[in-house]
């Protein structure tokens, strides 16, 4: 009788777990979902600026839907964003479950007035950024007294954004490290003579690179300078040169640079943000390569 009982009560437990098991299914064994919004990934918008132009509201659905948490805008006109009014353009934003963070606005040669300075930080302001960004020398003013002179003006405009709340920044390519005369400018003339209160840098891995410089070494020499982060990839280590040349961009993660080496001093840097930023577009394939982007961020390189 009790090896009876024993065997119900097995035959019992064994249901129910067959239960169990059909309830939970395969399911049980997939991995959750990364969420890639938590990671905080950002985007620079000059990375799709064909599709920005065609169409803005569509372009940054697409963006939402990829995973991307941060813009940094590159459509600053006349007090507008990509056309649109700051506060607009910012709730556009907001609804798709992103945030403008920072905005690219280029301080030209021939200077600033105080009256434009502040217009420019007031959009800035609206807009809700917490940086803007002087993305871009002309190659005229490659000269030493022109640095200087900009410099001076970007301190100005620095001092101009401290006052509404906004981080000035200088985002790099490869000629700042080019030898002129004996002086190489982003030592000698950029990082001295910017105030380090009014405007940090936006550190270009890609640019920098190609310049044959070395991120971390950057970081050590001049710790807690570099809160801004530019994230793209190349496919070749070559000979360092100064020209502006795209050809070697890729999808991040793609390539030869060791994200993951570099990200270990993001500390010493004083790093907060980075952005994804392709300057070709993605060769035509412009939402494709963010995605191997976004992918290989949030599933290799941030993790």
């Amino acid at each position: 009788m009790g090896t009876l009982n024993n065997r119900r009560e097995f035959l019992k437990i064994s249901a129910a777990g067959a239960i169990g098991v059909a309830l939970i299914g395969p399911t049980a064994c997939k991995p959750a979902a990364i969420d890639r919004k938590s990671f905080g990934v950002g985007i620079q918008l000059y990375t799709l600026r064909d599709a920005m132009a065609a169409d803005v509201p569509g372009s940054l659905k697409k963006l939402s839907d990829l995973g991307y948490k941060n813009l940094e805008l590159a459509g600053y006109s006349d007090s507008k964003f990509y056309g649109y009014a700051p506060s607009e353009f910012k709730k556009m934003v907001n609804d798709l479950g992103m945030v403008v963070l920072s905005s690219h606005a280029a301080v030209e040669s021939t200077g600033i007035t105080p009256e434009t300075a502040k217009a420019m930080a007031d959009a800035h302001a609206e807009v809700g950024v917490k940086y803007c960004v002087q993305p871009w020398v002309n190659e005229p003013d490659r000269t030493i007294d022109t640095y200087k002179k900009m410099i001076a003006d970007w301190n100005e405009v620095g001092r101009t954004m401290k006052a509404v709340g906004i981080q000035f920044a200088y985002h790099n390519h490869n000629f700042e490290f080019a030898n002129l005369d004996g002086v190489v400018p982003y030592y000698d003339i950029f990082m001295p003579e910017m105030d380090a209160d009014l405007i940090t840098m936006e550190l270009d891995l890609f640019w920098a690179s190609k310049a044959g410089q070395d991120p971390v070494a950057m970081f050590n020499k001049y710790p807690g300078r570099f809160q801004l982060w530019h994230f793209k990839d190349m496919h070749t280590k070559q000979e360092p040169f100064f020209d502006v040349i795209k050809d070697d961009v890729c999808s991040v993660g793609a390539g030869v640079i060791d994200f993951k080496t570099i990200l270990a001093s993001k500390e010493i840097a004083g790093m907060k943000y980075s952005f994804v930023e392709d300057d070709n577009q993605g060769n035509g394939k412009t939402f494709e390569e963010l995605e191997v982007s976004i992918n290989n961020l949030t599933t290799k390189i941030l993790v």
